[in-house]
This record gives C-alpha cells, structure tokens and sequence, in this order.
C-alpha cells in the first residue's frame, strides 16, 4: 500500500526509495537479532532456548524475504505506472482508475511474493505440496487485503492533494 501511495502521489522513484529503505530495514533486523545470540544467558533464564529456537533460523528466512522482497516490490512499483500509462492512453486521464493501478499492481506482485518466498524459504523444508497449499492460503489474504487496502490509498491522495493545495495557496 506504502509505495502505491508514493506512486500516486511521489512517484516512481520515491517509491523505489521505500522499498530500498525496506531492505536496509530488514538486514539491520538480521544483524541485531543475530547479536541477541551472542549473549550468554543467566542461568535462571528461561527465554533463551526460546530465543534461540525463533532466531536461529532468521538469516535463512530474512534472506528469503529481502530477496523476494525486492523482486516483488519492485515489480509491484514498475506495475502500477505500467497500469498508469495504460489507463492514461486508453482514457486519457491520470487521475482515474487509481483502483486498477492499486489492485493490478498489487495482485501480481503479491502473487510473486507468496509463491516465491515460501519456495526460497522452505524448499527441502517441506514438500512442494504443501508449500503450494500455504501460498495459496496466503496469496487469498493478501488478495483481501489489497483489495481493503484500495479506499486508504485514495484516501492518502485526496489527503495529499489538500496538503498541496493549501502549500500552493499559503506561498
């Protein structure tokens, strides 16, 4: 939804910006939560093995993540301009069908990101039956999120567009 809006209303390479800053995130996250390891823990502690059980399989699956990440967001901001300029030829109007450019870009990115994430991250794990099963499990939520997803976006660009117009009246 983030770059969808940055999209709409920043563009291409605000929105490419986000999905790096996402990246930046998650391998941060990787190194801390790999730190978290490093300490020895109290013998009273009763967490660690916890602890240790969630973390120790992080770089495998944050990996997985950030890789797939970047392949689907990307994907996802060079979908919603492609949606951009097809409705724009055919209509000749930037500003309609902001719902096709938020659930077409939205729908095939997501696709690429179930799909491909849970293969990296769990392929040899399970088996292929039920890492497609899980993806088509995730892949209907995310398909209902998207499409809940879509009046927020038109939201956030009516917000900015009067955030715009009262700088542009204010100087």
């Amino acid at each position: 939804m983030i770059t969808d809006i940055l999209s709409e209303c920043k563009g291409k390479k605000s929105a490419n910006k986000a999905v790096w800053l996402g990246v930046f995130s998650s391998l941060f996250f990787v190194a801390l939560s790999q730190s978290w390891l490093l300490y020895i823990p109290s013998e009273n502690d009763v967490a660690m093995e916890s602890i240790r059980g969630v973390f120790s399989n992080t770089p495998r699956l944050i990996l997985a993540s950030i890789l797939v990440y970047i392949i689907s967001q990307k994907f996802d901001v060079f979908m919603f301009h492609k949606w951009w300029d097809i409705t724009n030829k055919k209509l000749g109007n930037k500003r309609k069908y902001l719902w096709i450019r938020n659930n077409g870009s939205t729908l095939i990115s997501q696709f690429l990101n179930s799909f491909l994430y849970l293969i990296i991250a769990f392929y040899g794990v399970y088996d292929i039956g039920t890492i497609l099963s899980i993806s088509l499990a995730t892949y209907i939520i995310y398909v209902v999120i998207a499409l809940l997803d879509t009046p927020c976006v038109y939201l956030a660009r009516k917000i900015y567009e009067k955030l715009r117009d009262l700088r542009e009246i204010a100087f």
